[in-house]
């Protein structure tokens, strides 16, 4: 019994730590944030990153406090076509784009504070 209630308890608890790490960028959805002068942050991730899987946290949060910001992601293996008319290289990017232009990156594991100030500059140039 005390085994079973191991095995639930760390089921459980590696499911807490989960994060939703699904492709939500649309080609079409990006095209038209960019025509209509939104901000627009995309995220290139890959599933068995944990440096990736931190930021997506970070990204998730920055949603909820930047409701006027367009978040999109991808995962760079499988989505190979995204990767490439974006020119994204590696997992762990992070570009921010305004009015069709590129106006942030980062490659790797990039602070929460980073992150935060970048998406806050790109905000306050509307």
């Amino acid at each position: 019994m005390k085994k079973v209630l191991i095995i639930i308890f760390t089921l459980i608890s590696l499911k807490s730590f989960a994060v939703d790490n699904s492709t939500t960028f649309n080609k079409d959805i990006f095209q038209k944030a960019q025509l209509e002068g939104k901000i627009v942050v995309v995220n290139s991730w890959n599933e068995f990153c944990t440096t990736c899987k931190a930021q997506i946290k970070i990204l998730d949060e920055a949603e909820k406090e930047f409701k006027n910001i367009i978040f999109l992601s991808f995962e760079q293996e499988k989505d190979k076509a995204i990767a490439k008319q974006l020119g994204i290289d590696y997992w762990t990017t992070i570009v921010i784009y305004q009015n069709n232009k590129e106006i942030y990156r980062s490659i790797g594991q990039t602070s929460k504070e980073k992150i935060y100030l970048a998406i806050k500059s790109a905000s306050n140039s509307l």
